[in-house]
Order: C-alpha cells, then structure tokens, then sequence
C-alpha cells in the first residue's frame, strides 16, 4: 500500500521542491499541502489546503492516515516583521504542526533546520532553530529526521537581496567552501536539501537523526 505525504510550507523555496520530489515517487499515491497563500502547483496526486496557521486545530482531518509529514516552515525577521512573529513561525507553527501530526499517528517527521542551530547560542536564528529541533525531541515520533543545510541557493519568488548576494560569493568561492573547516558553511542547491528530505522518508528510518550541511549535499545529489 502507498504512503500519504504531508508538506508544510509548500509555497517556500525547499517546500515547493519537496512537494515535486514526492509527487515523481510511485511509493506516494497522495501528497497533502498545508499552505498560507495560494499554491499554483496542480497533479493528480496533489491536495493543498490554504489555511489560518493560528487555527490549525481544524484542520486535522488532513492528517488522517499520513504516514509522513515533511515541514519546510520558515521566514526572516524582515519579512515576519519582528523577533516575536519570526518565532511565532519557526517555532510555534513547526511544533504546533508536529504535535497535531503526533495525536494524527504520523510516524515520521523531516523538519528544514539550520546548520549551526542550538538552544544555548547568542545568534537569535540559530538559537530558535535549536529550540525548534529540541522541542520536536520531545514529541516521540517514530522517526525523527533534522536537516541543516547552510545558504540555501535556488529561485525564491520573493527578494533576499542579502542572501542573493552571500549566494553570488559564495558560488564564485565553492572551492574554498570544499575544505574540511568551511564544509559546514558551504552553500547547497534547496534541491539538494528537498531530496535528501524525500529520500529519509522514504527510507523509514526510526529514531532520531541530524543531517549535516555535509551530508546533505553527497545524500542530495543525483545518481
């Protein structure tokens, strides 16, 4: 019998990439995407749901019978407006997301991190990312699986002039990036991180795991 997929945050950069790995997979007969704005995507696999983040709980019936749930939930302090809203996204809705999936029988859940992320640095970003992958710790699924890629390239549809810019150096410096001390910090394709993402859920795997930047671009890679 096929599996059921669940992507949250369908509409971002790794989201929508992740939505179009699943959908090639003969394992999945339906993926499910829970989305904030409207989603331009269209296949006969595909069901999306445009809905209010701040009342999730009724939309649980969209959990029914998914086996895995790939949340790709994420902003910036500039586009969310403030630390409090930032947080409010990529802590609250990804927990809020995971406990829903947890009560729904959801067994495994990838979730997009940070390479660098940990609950006791300064660095607001990483330190919310950290408390983020801590918390989905300790909801108890089957398989957990954390991944932390470093700059994201790809085509986003909305304007990061900061990230553009740290994209175009650090593509023009990827060989130094290649070096054992910067690996972790190397930029990775987002299409990279989505199929490493489909690939774990696919596998699973139980218990839980990290995802380096590293291993994300050999697991991501094709062939």
């Amino acid at each position: 019998m096929g599996q059921i997929a669940l992507v949250v945050g369908a509409t971002g950069l790794v989201g929508g990439l992740v939505v179009k790995e699943l959908l090639q997979q003969e394992e999945i007969v339906e993926v499910r995407a829970l989305v904030r704005r409207p989603f331009e995507m269209t296949h006969p696999k595909l069901k999306v749901m445009q809905i209010d983040w701040d009342r999730l709980e009724m939309y649980t019936a969209f959990f029914a019978d998914v086996h895995s749930v790939y949340c790709c939930l994420g902003t910036t302090i500039k586009q969310a407006g403030s630390q409090e809203q930032f947080r409010k996204v990529d802590l609250d809705y990804v927990l809020k997301t995971a406990q829903l999936a947890k009560r729904s029988g959801v067994r495994q859940f990838m979730a997009v991190s940070s390479a660098g992320a940990s609950p006791k640095v300064r660095n607001f970003y990483l330190r919310t990312k950290g408390e983020m992958e801590e918390g989905l710790a300790s909801i108890g699924f089957s398989g957990l699986h954390l991944f932390r890629p470093s700059l994201l390239l790809g085509e986003r549809t909305d304007t990061r002039f900061g990230e553009r810019l740290a994209a175009v150096l650090m593509t023009s410096l990827d060989v130094v990036f290649r070096t054992p001390r910067l690996a972790p910090y190397r930029a990775i394709p987002a299409s990279k991180v989505a199929r490493s993402m489909v690939v774990i859920g696919l596998s699973n795997v139980s218990g839980s795991h990290v995802y380096t930047n590293e291993v994300l671009h050999v697991l991501g890679s094709e062939g």
